[in-house]
């Protein structure tokens, strides 16, 4: 299933090459470098021909979704740039169109203050359909990561048959406060729940009731939601770092629901313990937080999203090696795909035909961990699940 491409042509031959044609500019001569590794970093390395491309973007993309009509959503989050839009829906030839519309998407960081955050997409990190006809955008509303805007984190839900906002459920400083990072969510099956990791400071767990609007933190601050001092995030074979020397320290990040609704798994992202809670007592944790004792289910690696099918395997995304990996019921954790194209794998979703997708996020190129980006290959992959 899997193929050795062969490696392309020395980059910087390349671009002497191009130099040698017409004389450049030492800026020029950089961009073409740069660019060059771009077209050749997808076709370099191992590819498994069962991961296909379905769209590529402009700018970063973390979340995706598919409704249960096969409609395709994606998030871009305004991390190292003021991206133009932040929720749009994949349409059939690849190209985006912005959703619900244009307004939602109208914030800019220049226009903060002009443009109301309570109302407007600010930073979204994920969107996740429940296939019973709504799309949920999760909003922790913290530009490059940093500072939460007052007013701004939020849980959004589209209608998809008006494609019209129906509800925006805001969080109180208290369960979202200016160190946080809202990340992902889980739609209970009855549609009255959501949980949420938060991977900001403290990290935790939310919990919202969709009924009445009321949101309360389970397990922040607690082991199970930080990241583990002792584990240390690896790409492309050796250690991530920030130019200062830091390395990325991500607290609870990964997250998936039982297909009953009975169970929410998590772990950090730096982080290799799973854990695993009953929902009926992050439900009551409002008013008996130690009713909430977390599990350990299994010793994995640091991983980015996570995904459980009808079959009850969890899929979880490994930037080590680029790859996807499988935790099977019995705990063994099996390698799926490797490749080199999947850079950051960062959020799974399924359609209704049981195709899985995933988006490359390419976090360890970004200006986070470099000067500026090296490599901006941002791609929405599907493949088959085994089975």
């Amino acid at each position: 299933m899997s193929r050795i491409i062969p490696t392309a042509s020395s980059l910087a031959v390349s671009a002497a090459l191009i130099a040698l044609v017409q004389p450049v500019s030492a800026q020029t001569l950089d961009k073409l470098r740069n660019k060059a590794k771009e077209l050749v970093a997808p076709i370099t390395g191992k590819a498994d021909e069962r991961l296909q491309k379905v769209a590529t973007f402009d700018h970063q993309v973390t979340g995706v979704t598919v409704s249960e009509d096969g409609r395709i959503f994606v998030n871009f989050p305004r991390w190292s740039e003021d991206v133009p839009v932040s929720v749009v829906e994949v349409m059939k030839d690849g190209s985006i169109k912005p959703y619900p519309d244009d307004e939602w998407n109208a914030w800019r960081n220049v226009k903060m203050s002009e443009i109301s955050p309570k109302d407007h997409f600010v930073t979204v990190q994920s969107v996740v359909a429940d296939q019973k006809g709504s799309l949920w955008v999760v909003d922790p509303a913290a530009p490059n990561s940093e500072k939460t805007v007052k007013d701004g984190p939020k849980l959004v839900q589209v209608d998809l048959k008006t494609n019209t906002v129906k509800k925006v459920y805001p969080f109180s400083p208290e369960v979202a406060g200016p160190a946080s990072y809202l990340n992902d969510v889980r739609i209970a099956p009855d549609g009255a729940f959501a949980y949420f990791t938060d991977s900001g400071s403290p990290g935790g767990l939310v919990v919202l009731d969709l009924r009445s609007g009321k949101a309360w933190r389970v397990l922040s601050d607690d082991p199970s939601t930080q990241a583990e001092k002792d584990v240390v995030v690896e790409t492309d074979g050796k250690p991530l770092r920030r130019p200062d020397g830091r390395q990325p320290q991500f607290n609870a990040d990964s997250i998936a629901l039982a297909t009953d609704g009975k169970t929410l798994y998590f772990k950090a992202l730096t982080g290799k313990t799973m854990y695993r809670v009953p929902t009926e007592a992050l439900q009551k944790a409002e008013a008996d937080p130690g009713a909430v004792r977390p599990e350990k289910v299994a010793d994995t690696e640091p991983t980015d999203g996570l995904w459980i099918d009808q079959q009850n395997r969890i899929y979880l995304s490994t930037m080590s090696n680029n790859g996807i990996k499988i935790l099977g019921i019995e705990g063994k954790l099996m390698p799926f795909i490797e490749d080199s194209r999947l850079r950051w794998p960062d959020t799974f979703a399924q359609g209704p035909d049981g195709t899985m997708y995933v988006t490359a996020s390419h976090i360890q190129d970004s200006p986070w961990f470099h000067q500026g980006w090296t490599d901006k290959s941002f791609t929405l992959f599907k493949f088959a699940p085994p089975k």
